[in-house]
């Protein structure tokens, strides 16, 4: 609920136009309206904190997940579907023509709103290319939510004089997403050459040991470089929100 409609409601209270009861059940975070009979759009999460509600595509049904970024993108002016399926966007276009389909990513977005400006500051490391799927679902992510970001590609330990000609850019940067799979190296070392805060991002790519990924968790999470925090593994939404919120994108970008 914007703020507009909080004012409204408290000026019917005051005028005896609305029972405390109803506007208590109005104003209510945790009984929101019902949308559609298998699931309870958030239609308020973007004033409440700064973004529309993802959709999380893995597990729902194409039609499911259609109908849903519809209903929130007639609302919010903006989508952003993730692990998604070529089925679930054709269904979309059918209602969202403009709606795109990302194929590294997997993942479904629309934007009609239009932006003053992107905030720079949101620097994205793949540490390989096996690892740009992930990567890119981050620079979507924080993209949309108003960040100008920067990529940087296929610059991992294997090879680490890649990352020296890239030095300049991971200094001016004020949020740095690490993306590696393997032994998970990288976010260490970058968080040993910058102010910055390092998010890592662990990916599921490696041999039979990785384990899917968890034993890049595991190194990222027993980093003892300071500054680096971790999110889950292939977590590329995870890892763009959290850095649009650390430059601030979430409350200043869209208009």
């Amino acid at each position: 609920m914007n703020n507009s409609r909080i004012s409204e409601v408290l000026h019917l209270v005051a005028e005896g136009k609305m029972s405390a009861e109803q506007a208590n059940s109005e104003l209510s975070l945790t009984a929101p309206a019902s949308d559609m009979d298998f699931a309870t759009l958030d239609h308020e999460r973007g004033d409440r904190i700064g973004f529309p509600e993802v959709v999380y595509g893995l597990s729902k049904t194409p039609n499911d997940t259609a109908e849903i970024a519809a209903r929130i993108y007639a609302h919010s002016g903006v989508v952003l579907v993730t692990k998604s399926t070529k089925e679930a966007f054709e269904l979309l276009q059918e209602s969202v023509p403009e709606a795109v389909w990302e194929d590294g990513p997997r993942a479904i977005w629309a934007d009609r709103r239009s932006h003053a400006r992107l905030i720079p500051g949101v620097v994205v490391v793949a540490a390989g290319t096996s690892d740009l799927p992930i990567a890119r679902e981050a620079v979507l992510t924080a993209t949309l939510m108003g960040c100008d970001v920067n990529l940087i590609t296929d610059v991992g330990v294997a090879g680490l004089h890649r990352l020296s000609s890239r030095v300049d850019e991971l200094e001016s940067a004020r949020v740095i997403i690490v993306v590696a799979g393997m032994e998970g190296a990288l976010p260490s070392v970058i968080g040993g050459l910058v102010r910055a805060p390092v998010i890592a991002l662990p990916t599921s790519v490696g041999y039979g040991v990785s384990l899917g990924g968890v034993a890049a968790l595991l190194a990222m999470l027993n980093s003892c470089a300071p500054g680096v925090s971790v999110v889950n593994i292939d977590n590329g939404f995870g890892a763009g929100y959290q850095a649009a919120s650390i430059v601030g994108a979430t409350w200043g970008a869209p208009e």
